[in-house]
């Protein structure tokens, strides 16, 4: 292997999105199973198959992206968390002992899921099946994605960290443990982040949501005490890449709602696509691009199928109780990641040495650490093994994978239009115990009364805008760890 050249990057930029397999977005990049210089390429055969409630077999197959509603495939939103994945993976809401992964119950899980959403009437694609869970997009559906993929490098062996949703996965991205907590009803933390560790080690990081507040902000003291000039939104980053200026860790968020970007099931996978090619090509016309690494991945599987069973052996992060008896021993299911840099050949597949610890969401928080010299937040990210090994040219490319490429436009209506997302709740409610004086909020909205996606989206900027000025006026004490 050649020199790793982790030391010429400056600037780690990192978009985490939402709720996607790997085999869901990523499974047929190479057909056969092989990549384009004859290395192993752990996607799907096309032979993989669940069984549904009737004991029939359902074989994955090829989204058809002409068809009406494609892009909001699967047209149900899946079932999500702790419970749900061991479903997923075990047949069964507990894990067995020792626990043994099948991937076998994705297809009965999401019969459940539909019934679960039509009962409290969520969005759903008109026609939706238990079958669809089993819809993968192709290569030719995903051309932004999947030319960076193949542009670049892929890791076909990247899993979450936890099986379970969001917010605790998020955490472990941020902070390399969730404090012990397995669902999204927490997400406020009280340990010292990535963000927290950079500023006590004087090295930049900036946080951007897309059109709104960043929902990271809120879940750590230290980015809650963080200044102004730590965060922005989107058109924020642009002009940062543009001129030259971005810090030395960004992290990027999408849009939360269900009309956005973030690529939740059942929204606009599309949209994600558009995003991702905007973020890819304000850091191509930069001029930090030779000194930088785009990494972009998926919090955690959201339901989506995946064949391979996730791996035990992780490292428990601290000494936290971990809700539902879980121990931290084992690693949530894989997720989609592309890691884009002109220093990473085209056409790489990255993974680490079998009988290694497998790449999961702290293994950015080893990058960054190895880096730029910081120490480990836990145990889990001292263990993790970093990226830097994907960073293998010593001169820079000057190609461009994406040029002419166009991202997808989604046919049909969103069938989520008009929900009110489960991330923009929480982030409400996130922002609604931020600490303001009380006289402040006499004549403020109520959080019980927003109703619309709207209605959220103006809650959550007039709420932060009113914590903003009493924080300048010294009105607002911070969150304390």
């Amino acid at each position: 292997m050649a020199d790793n050249q982790l030391s010429s990057i400056q600037h780690i930029v990192q978009l985490m999105l939402e709720n996607r397999s790997f085999d869901h977005m990523l499974g047929f990049l190479y057909e056969g199973k092989v990549g384009p210089n004859g290395q192993p390429f752990e996607g799907l055969a096309g032979t993989e198959s669940n069984k549904d409630t009737s004991g029939n077999p359902v074989t994955v197959y090829k989204i058809d992206t002409t068809s009406p509603g494609a892009y909001f495939m699967p047209g149900a939103d899946p079932g999500e968390g702790y419970a749900n994945t061991n479903s997923q993976l075990f047949g069964s809401g507990s894990a067995p002992v020792p626990p043994v992964a099948t991937n076998s119950g994705f297809v009965a899980n999401y019969d459940a899921a539909i019934t679960y959403d039509q009962r409290t009437d969520q969005g759903i694609e008109t026609g939706t099946a238990a079958s669809d869970i089993m819809g993968m997009f192709p290569p030719q559906a995903l051309p932004v994605l999947s030319g960076l993929a193949r542009g670049f490098a892929v890791c076909d062996h990247w899993f979450s960290s936890v099986p379970t949703e969001t917010f605790p996965n998020r955490a472990f991205a941020c902070a390399a443990t969730s404090q012990g907590h397995m669902n999204d009803s927490t997400s406020s933390y009280t340990v010292q982040s990535i963000f927290g560790l950079m500023t006590a080690h004087n090295v930049s990081w900036k946080i951007y949501g897309y059109d709104a507040e960043p929902l990271t902000r809120g879940n750590y003291p230290d980015t809650v005490d963080a200044p102004e000039t730590c965060f922005g939104k989107f058109p924020d980053f642009q002009a940062d890449a543009a001129a030259g200026t971005l810090a030395a860790y960004s992290f990027l968020e999408p849009s939360w709602g269900s009309a956005g970007n973030s690529q939740h099931p059942n929204y606009d996978v599309a949209l994600g696509e558009v995003l991702i090619q905007q973020v890819y090509q304000a850091l191509h016309g930069g001029p930090g691009w030779s000194q930088t690494l785009l990494i972009i991945t998926y919090d955690e599987h959201g339901g989506c199928y995946d064949h391979v069973p996730p791996p035990g052996g992780a490292t428990p992060p601290d000494s936290s109780v971990g809700e539902y008896g879980f121990d931290f021993t084992r690693f949530g299911v894989r997720v989609p990641a592309v890691l884009v840099s002109p220093l990473i050949p085209a056409g790489t597949i990255f993974r680490v040495s079998a009988g290694t610890m497998p790449i999961d969401h702290t293994s950015v928080l080893k990058t960054i650490e190895l880096r730029w010299g910081l120490p480990a937040l836990t145990a889990r990210d001292a263990a993790a093994p970093d990226l830097g090994n994907v960073l293998t040219l010593t001169t820079p490319r000057t190609d461009d994978p994406l040029a002419g490429v166009v991202a997808p436009t989604a046919s049909g209506a969103n069938p989520a239009v008009g929900q009110v997302s489960h991330l923009q709740q929480l982030h409400a409610q996130q922002v609604a115990d931020l600490p303001v004086p009380d006289e402040q909020l006499r004549t403020a909205p109520l959080l019980s009364d927003q109703q619309t996606p709207a209605d959220y989206d103006n809650y959550i900027a007039s709420r932060t805008g009113t914590w903003r000025t009493a924080r300048a006026l010294g009105q607002a004490p911070g969150r304390q760890a």
